[in-house]
């Protein structure tokens, strides 16, 4: 719905029809430790630049600190507990059925995409995975297509057909850097030839689970990501970065994942089936990160006694916190009904498991596990190629920012 002003309304927000072409890039676990390395070194010189004549600041990201929830908050506006989207894995407590989130089905509101798009507003969406493009393209009419499936896009389907000929190269391997770049590379042949008003782009993060800051694969491709940025920049656009969450080193002295199997340790102290743990990190991607990361769900099964089992879960190693639903809803603005009895959360470098025989940490022999899902990711850069308003700036600079403020930053706080 548009206002008098001609601002479109969505999910308690209104939102300015872009001025110029608008281009929000999710660069998936840019953790803030990679763009101090990257304008320390000088690897990154359009985010440099971005920083002088911009806007740059830290956001909040939504807890857990997954790739599922995060998206959906950029592109909504708005935190879990109003577009209901609570991790990228789920237990359905009324089928008993562990859920992994490919689509759409979750999604509880609207998205600013969609309400662009359908107020006329030429609006396109790429996505590294094809498990986020159903999902942020909820609703939408214009271009939304992935990376990941780019050979098979139909103007029916995606709104645009013969991708590989657009981008000039053939569809990337997912388990590789190119995955991204792809997204951004598509972006930018866009831009050069629809010029769309509003885009959305949202990359893999493949790269930061394997590498540290500094390593020469990770600063290779933070160069190639920012020198992509500032393309889209040279083009006209508005260009806004910002993360779905951060990334940290959860691994031993030695190199081996540091891993607490919270279900297996319940089982010891309680019996088998007292409880079953679910790990919202897990998707159709795991080789990387072994569905492994710092924040689980707990459901007590043949024990009810939630006071026992908090505090046995209290007293693992790694642990720094355990919340009943209530308070976990209350905190992190979770919906209520997708809640479990217990949520976890760990340390920076210790990742929580269920079973043992759950995960699979074969693609992690010979390198460290890097992952993400808890507190210590929840910081994350965002920034603008433009300069904000004084009001915007004022107020940005004055309060905590979310990740999910940045359509509202670039849309209407970028004169």
């Amino acid at each position: 719905m548009a206002g008098g002003d001609d601002r479109i309304e969505v999910n308690g927000r209104a939102y300015r029809r872009p001025i110029r072409p608008t281009v929000v890039v999710c660069v998936d676990g840019f953790d803030p430790a990679y763009l101090e390395h990257g304008l320390r070194t000088g690897t990154v010189p359009a985010l440099a630049e971005f920083h002088r004549v911009g806007f740059a600041a830290r956001a909040l990201a939504a807890v857990p600190t997954t790739t599922n929830p995060n998206n959906t908050s950029i592109v909504t506006g708005a935190p879990p507990s109003v577009h209901g989207v609570n991790g990228n894995f789920y237990l359905d407590r009324e089928t008993g059925a562990e859920v992994m989130v490919t689509d759409a089905r979750l999604l509880r509101c609207g998205t600013v995409l969609a309400a662009m798009s359908r107020a006329g507003v030429a609006t396109a969406a790429i996505t590294a995975k094809d498990k986020l493009r159903k999902m942020l393209g909820y609703g939408m009419r214009g271009v939304c297509f992935s990376s990941e499936r780019a050979a098979h896009c139909t103007r029916a389907e995606h709104g645009i057909e013969d991708v590989e000929r657009l981008v000039g190269r053939a569809t990337p391997d997912p388990y590789s850097e190119d995955l991204s770049l792809f997204v951004l590379d598509a972006g930018i042949r866009l831009l050069e030839r629809d010029r769309p008003e509003l885009m959305y782009l949202s990359l893999s993060d493949l790269v930061q689970h394997a590498f540290p800051p500094g390593a020469p694969e990770s600063d290779a491709f933070h160069r190639a990501v920012d020198e992509r940025l500032g393309r889209l920049r040279a083009l006209g656009a508005t260009v806004a970065v910002v993360a779905d969450h951060g990334m940290n080193d959860k691994a031993t002295p030695a190199g081996d994942p540091n891993v607490v199997y919270v279900e297996d340790e319940l089982a010891a102290r309680f019996g088998p089936g007292a409880a079953r743990v679910i790990c919202p990190i897990a998707d159709p991607f795991v080789r990387h990160h072994g569905a492994l990361g710092s924040f689980v769900r707990v459901y007590a099964r043949r024990i009810r006694d939630l006071g026992a089992l908090a505090s046995a879960i209290r007293g693992l190693p790694g642990v720094t916190g355990v919340l009943d639903a209530d308070q976990v809803c209350e905190a992190y603005e979770l919906p209520r009904d997708r809640e479990a009895d217990l949520a976890v959360f760990a340390d920076r470098h210790t990742a929580l498991g269920a079973r043992r025989e759950d995960h699979d940490l074969g693609g992690l022999v010979g390198r460290r596990l890097r992952s993400h899902g808890g507190l210590a990711e929840r910081e994350v850069p965002l920034i603008l190629s433009h300069p904000l308003a004084g009001e915007y700036a004022a107020r940005a600079l004055a309060a905590p920012l979310r990740n999910f403020d940045v359509l509202d930053l670039a849309l209407n706080g970028v004169g």
